[in-house]
């Protein structure tokens, strides 16, 4: 059964004939939280979740269906086919996330994004057809984790170690310019840009003088950048 949701109505009916639209199964922690951003981002999204308490809780802020997405027929009947890009935000159970990706790969969705919550449960994702796998929970322990050990205020791991964080400046970069402090020819890292209190964030360049105030965004390995986060 596919139910479909006071306010809003407009919006999924749109969303549902769009291919640029997004289609976000599962409204836990993880989907509710993607929805929500693409929402504000002013994508066209279309929430699907099973849980009627679910439905009734985001049914103001998202246009969202109430229906079984472990079913192939629920999917047909919601229009699940037209959207180009669906993420799949269940997670607890790893029978409804696999059904509900293999109903996806089934309907020829050309972007789905799964959430799994363990290294099997991604292997077994990615061979049925999910693009992309996320584990949300070790990827965020592995961000936090590095932020609280070391001098690192942000940290974004891109893909095979490359790494872009957000730091204070070491003291030996504190006066010079970036030309000046060598860093890329000292620590094999560069420096991207620099954000100075109360100025616009800048592009580095060369002649760009850091200030012991100032924060940086810099990028490299991150076996690299733990090196130079650590210098004093």
């Amino acid at each position: 059964m596919v139910d479909s949701t006071a306010g809003r109505v407009d919006r999924a009916a749109k969303a549902s004939k769009s291919d640029a639209g997004v289609l976000v199964v599962g409204l836990g922690r993880f989907g509710s939280a993607m929805a929500m951003t693409l929402d504000r981002l002013g994508q066209d999204v279309l929430a699907v979740e099973r849980s009627p308490q679910l439905v009734a809780h985001f049914s103001d802020r998202l246009p969202i269906v109430e229906a079984d997405a472990t079913s192939p027929e629920a999917l047909e009947q919601l229009g699940a086919r037209d959207f180009s890009v669906a993420v799949v935000g269940v997670g607890t159970s790893l029978e409804a996330s696999v059904l509900i990706t293999g109903n996806l790969v089934d309907l020829g969705t050309a972007q789905i994004w799964a959430k799994a919550i363990s290294a099997e449960h991604g292997r077994i994702l990615q061979r049925i057809g999910a693009h992309h796998v996320v584990f949300p929970e070790a990827d965020a322990g592995n961000r936090v984790a590095h932020l609280v050990s070391g001098k690192l205020l942000d940290y974004i791991e891109v893909e095979d170690g490359f790494t872009i964080v957000k730091m204070r400046p070491p003291r030996e970069t504190q006066g010079f310019t970036i030309a000046q402090s060598k860093v890329r020819e000292r620590y094999g890292v560069t420096i991207i840009g620099v954000k100075s209190p109360g100025q616009e964030f800048v592009y580095a360049e060369p002649q760009t003088r850091i200030a012991a105030t100032d924060l940086l965004v810099v990028s490299g390995h991150s076996d690299l950048l733990e090196r130079f986060a650590a210098r004093p």
